[in-house]
């Protein structure tokens, strides 16, 4: 069999949430073998419905083996040796780059594409990608990212890019956490809230409801916390809603 062959019956293992995202959003039903058991979870994914139809694991490479994968999806190394078992076994170990830019999000589209022996699938997310950076808002209003217990974001990580697609600009912030002193003395423009695990058992969203944080002069917005776990290639719908929701 030829090697355009075997990447056209390629059947793909994911082992990581992240790598989910982009195994999910690329391949067809028929060349996924498997996922993490996180994206079938509706507090972790928003395609934990899609995610459900098909074999689950639990980040162990031996727990794929029955699904008999071709390509092995992992992230950041995703373990030496279980690239390398992976290999000796005749499985080919993908490893995507854990994204510091939005560029990244791009390369991995790229590979994950051309893993499944269609290249073409990544054009449609790179031209909406592309697409967000062109009409990149010339203003950025200033704003603070906000998750449980007033955890934000810092400078160099690449939520910052992001926000600023969304035509934000993140406020510096001592220890990349948000005081209720700062937003009652000096609110930002906009306080973009993050709802993840957003529930009445959660003890680090319980910040969120202070009564400080209620009554911000600031604008409040609402972002979909599971999408910012991974930063991936959902974070384009999420740009797009956000600037939709901004006005």
């Amino acid at each position: 069999m030829s090697v355009s062959a075997l990447l056209l019956a390629a059947r793909i293992a994911s082992i990581n949430l992240c790598t989910d995202e982009y195994l999910l959003l690329l391949g067809k039903p028929q060349e996924i073998a498997s996922v993490s058991y996180l994206s079938q979870q509706p507090e972790e994914s928003p395609l934990w419905r899609r995610a459900r139809a098909h074999h689950a694991n639990y980040g162990s490479f031996e727990q794929v083996l029955a699904a008999r994968p071709t390509v092995l999806l992992t992230m950041g190394g995703g373990g030496r040796a279980t690239s390398l078992i992976a290999r000796r076994m005749g499985i080919r170990a993908v490893d995507l780059v854990p994204p510091s830019s939005v560029q990244d999000v791009a390369t991995n589209l790229r590979t994950v594409a051309a893993a499944l022996g269609q290249p073409q699938r990544a054009r449609l997310w790179l031209k909406r990608l592309a697409e967000l950076r062109r009409t990149n808002p010339p203003r950025a209003r200033e704003a603070i990212y906000l998750g449980g217990g007033g955890r934000s974001i810092s400078e160099g990580s690449p939520d910052i890019e992001w926000l600023r697609l969304a035509g934000f600009r993140q406020r510096p912030l001592p220890g990349g956490r948000a005081s209720l002193e700062t937003l009652l003395v000096h609110p930002p423009e906009v306080l973009i809230e993050s709802n993840y695990r957003k529930g009445p058992a959660s003890s680090g969203t319980a910040w969120l409801n202070h009564p400080i944080v209620r009554r911000t002069k600031a604008r409040r917005l609402s972002a979909d916390g599971r999408v910012w776990t991974c930063m991936g290639p959902l974070m384009i719908f999420e740009i797009e809603r956000l600037r939709k929701a901004a006005g």
